[in-house]
């Protein structure tokens, strides 16, 4: 490996004391390596080199963007995420801490002379004045930490994210001498979610600044004993949490159910709550998610994100807006506003809206949408015929985020990435892309270019597939390759221009292998029914679209052998592949993969996931000369369970039917599997269970289970063996 690392704390001392020369880097502080590559080839070392920008916020004057930097060290096998600023015209980028331990969600005060930021867990302050951090103040004490918060618009007041005690029961509950031992007790399901068990959950709490430390605030939900979560999980987002601009109503999304009615619903709804009055109401009912309320500047608007069906987590994300109606004069009101007139923005719209962003004057919205593989930025004016327009161009291969600034000019300050890069922070004015920082261009600048082509694939049903892909740096089209095909998660998902630290497409074409990335059926940047034909058809025309992809590539005369690679639902596809694709792959591997469907139904926590995809399709689409739902057949213990393996509709016995654990006896191509031992969606027995089936069947095969990682792999040095076993063995078997 020709690298070299320059990651001392001295010299990164060096580096920032032009920018500041009173800051000294603390004990445990980690900053930009100063990596140097000799040979332009991107490696996983390289990867994990890279500087992590998020989360940027403007300055209340509109000149001064806040956001923050992680960094890893690979040796300590930690990051550290700290602060810095930049001017919106761009510049040097000014770091404002030099910390040992990671700061999270900064953001300014309403007037924009402090900044709050969560350290450690709890909440702190400190003035912002000419560039620079003053002498901060820890402003809460809250046992057991703060996960997130939201200040109040006027700067007065703040809500925060603790967990409280759940319905799981710990032996301390019964006996608080049995303090040392360990174990979880239930009588309901939603016991365990994505890697933890759920012994506490989140609650959200609402406290005024400026009286002291807080200690304790007021429970939006009433109180522990209430056993809903807000925000909801897995990863409770304080986005589902929004102040009124006056700072007298807050919206919330919450799907208050508990149990089984929560493992098996999306059903999750809008409320308005009034914290001088205690009073609740509910804005939503029926239907799956609703998430993210945004209130218009004036307040008398509100928009939200939401999918129409229950049960189905990939249904159309579609951007809602209502008028919120003052039935008061507004000095001395005490009741909650109503919210009337809902409407659906994006009715017209085939694609996925996500991160609504208001207008400064209210008119309209922005938002951000995969539309045509790629993710751009759009506005709709909610009028009664909502106009859409398209804002970034569909031939520029860059994934845009959300807004997070629009300036006086219309200028829209975002982030992008690319499978060439990760996430910067850009101005975007009439498609017009203008960079504004330059993170990892040190690192990047460093290495190799190639090529990548986005190509139509004809499937076996005669739609166009749009493929990605990449050639490896210097590729000569008169010397053999090997490829690798990337079966997608979810499986509802893109394959778009973003930039990934562990299926990271740039580092395996640099690894010489021609990367090859199929949006096939259940991807989400095509319209609904292109995305929605892979519910209760796993087994069928999506595996033929990666068959496709392969064959086509296949048929290169650069290309040496195909190899089939993929994580979660793209684990499922390898499995599946195995069993049936005769010769046309050379070497698998499957990482967080499902197996064995059966066992998976009554193993994973998220029931609404597999009950809807597995073929129940919930009550929305029976097959033909199905009734509903009393006598169905499909509803046992009260719960509609169509996708179940005890299921009698035609697409669910099909689904389990075709359980790669049936076709074992067709394996004979090499497979890796990969698992996390702390992953609850897929349990890592599924992948033993796939790598025993492979022992069995005398096939060359290698298992890899990383103890105390989840579904993803996080762990710096974890991350470094994930990536060198990854490409060993695909070298093994396809070199």
């Amino acid at each position: 490996m020709n690298v070299k690392f320059f990651a001392t704390v001295a010299a990164l001392g060096a580096l920032v004391a032009c920018n500041n020369a009173n800051m000294k880097p603390q004990q445990g502080y980690i900053g930009p390596s100063r990596i140097q590559i000799a040979d332009g080839k991107m490696t996983p070392e390289v990867l994990l080199s890279l500087g992590r920008l998020s989360d940027p916020q403007l300055s209340p004057d509109g000149k001064t963007i806040l956001y923050g930097v992680s960094y890893t060290d690979i040796a300590e096998n930690r990051s550290v995420r700290n602060l810095y600023t930049i001017a919106v015209e761009g510049g040097d980028p000014v770091p404002l801490t030099l910390d040992g331990k990671s700061i999270a969600s900064a953001r300014w005060s309403p007037d924009g002379e402090s900044i709050f930021f969560l350290q450690g867990g709890q909440l702190f302050q400190a003035p912002y004045k000419d560039g620079k951090l003053g002498e901060r103040t820890c402003l809460t004490d809250i046992p057991g930490g703060i996960d997130d918060y939201a200040l109040s618009p006027d700067g007065g007041q703040v809500m925060y994210v603790v967990n409280v005690h759940s319905a799981v029961e710990v032996p301390s509950d019964t006996d608080p001498l049995l303090d040392k031992a360990q174990a979880y007790a239930t009588e309901d399901l939603m016991y365990r979610h994505w890697d933890h068990w759920m012994t506490e959950i989140p609650h959200t709490c609402i406290a005024p600044l400026g009286n002291g430390v807080i200690q304790n605030g007021l429970d939006i939900l009433g109180g522990e004993d209430v056993k809903f979560q807000l925000p909801n999980g897995p990863f409770p987002d304080i986005a589902d949490l929004a102040w009124s601009p006056d700072g007298r109503y807050i919206a919330y999304a919450c799907k208050k159910l508990e149990g089984k009615q929560y493992a098996f619903s999306t059903n999750t709804c809008i409320y308005l709550y009034c914290p001088l009055t205690g009073e609740t109401t509910q804005v939503t009912s029926e239907g799956g998610y609703d998430t993210h309320p945004v209130w218009s500047p004036d307040g008398t608007r509100l928009a939200w994100l939401s999918m129409e069906r229950d049960g189905y987590e990939a249904d159309k994300v579609r951007l809602m807006v209502a008028d919120v109606v003052y039935t008061q004069e507004d000095e001395g009101q005490t009741g909650n506003p109503a919210v009337e007139n809902i409407r659906d923005v994006t009715a017209s719209f085939k694609y996925n809206a996500d991160g609504p962003v208001w207008a400064d004057d209210g008119r309209s919205l922005y938002f951000a949408a995969l539309a045509e593989g790629v993710q751009g930025i759009f506005n709709v004016i909610p009028e009664e015929e909502p106009v859409i327009v398209r804002l970034t161009s569909d031939n520029l291969w860059f994934d845009f985020g959300s807004p997070f600034g629009i300036l006086q000019d219309g200028t829209i300050l975002t982030t992008y990435a690319s499978m060439d890069f990760p996430t910067e922070l850009v101005a975007v004015n009439d498609n017009a892309v203008r960079q504004i920082t330059f993170e990892n261009e040190p690192i990047l600048s460093q290495l190799d270019k190639h090529e990548t082509e986005a190509r139509m694939v004809r499937t076996v049903d005669g739609e166009d597939m749009l493929t990605w892909v990449l050639f490896p740096p210097q590729f000569d089209a008169s010397k053999t390759y090997p490829a690798i095909e990337i079966c997608l998660g979810g499986p509802q998902g893109t394959l778009s221009q973003g930039w990934s630290y562990r299926w990271n497409y740039m580092l395996m074409c640099h690894q010489g292998y021609v990367v090859v990335l199929p949006n096939r059926r259940g991807t989400t940047a095509f319209g609904q029914p292109w995305c929605e034909q892979i519910s209760g058809d796993y087994v069928g025309l999506n595996m033929q679209d990666y068959l496709s992809a392969a064959k086509m590539i296949k048929a290169e005369p650069y290309i040496s052998g195909v190899a089939a690679c993929g994580a979660s639902y793209g684990g499922y596809s390898v499995y599946y592949l195995a069993g049936i694709h005769g010769d046309v792959y050379d070497c698998f591997v499957a990482h967080a993969g499902i197996f064995n469907e059966e066992h998976m139904y009554m193993t994973t926590e998220e029931m609404w996931f597999p009950n809807w995809d597995n073929g129940g399709l919930h009550e929305y689409a029976f097959e033909e000369g199905q009734t509903g739902p009393a006598g169905d057949g499909v509803t046992f213990g009260g719960i509609k369970q169509g996708g179940s393996p005890w299921s009698d509709l035609p697409k669910a016995r099909r689904h389990y039917a075709g359980s790669p654990h049936k076709l074992v006896q067709n394996w004979h191509t090499p497979i890796l599997c990969i698992h996390g031992g702390s992953d609850f969606r897929v349990p890592y027995d599924e992948g033993m269970a796939a790598f025993n089936a492979a022992q069995m069947m005398g096939v060359p095969s290698k298992l890899i289970v990383f103890p105390e990682e989840n579904h993803w792999i996080l762990k710096p040095q974890n991350a470094l063996y994930w990536h060198r076993s990854y490409f060993g063995w695909l070298d093994r078997w396809m070199k």
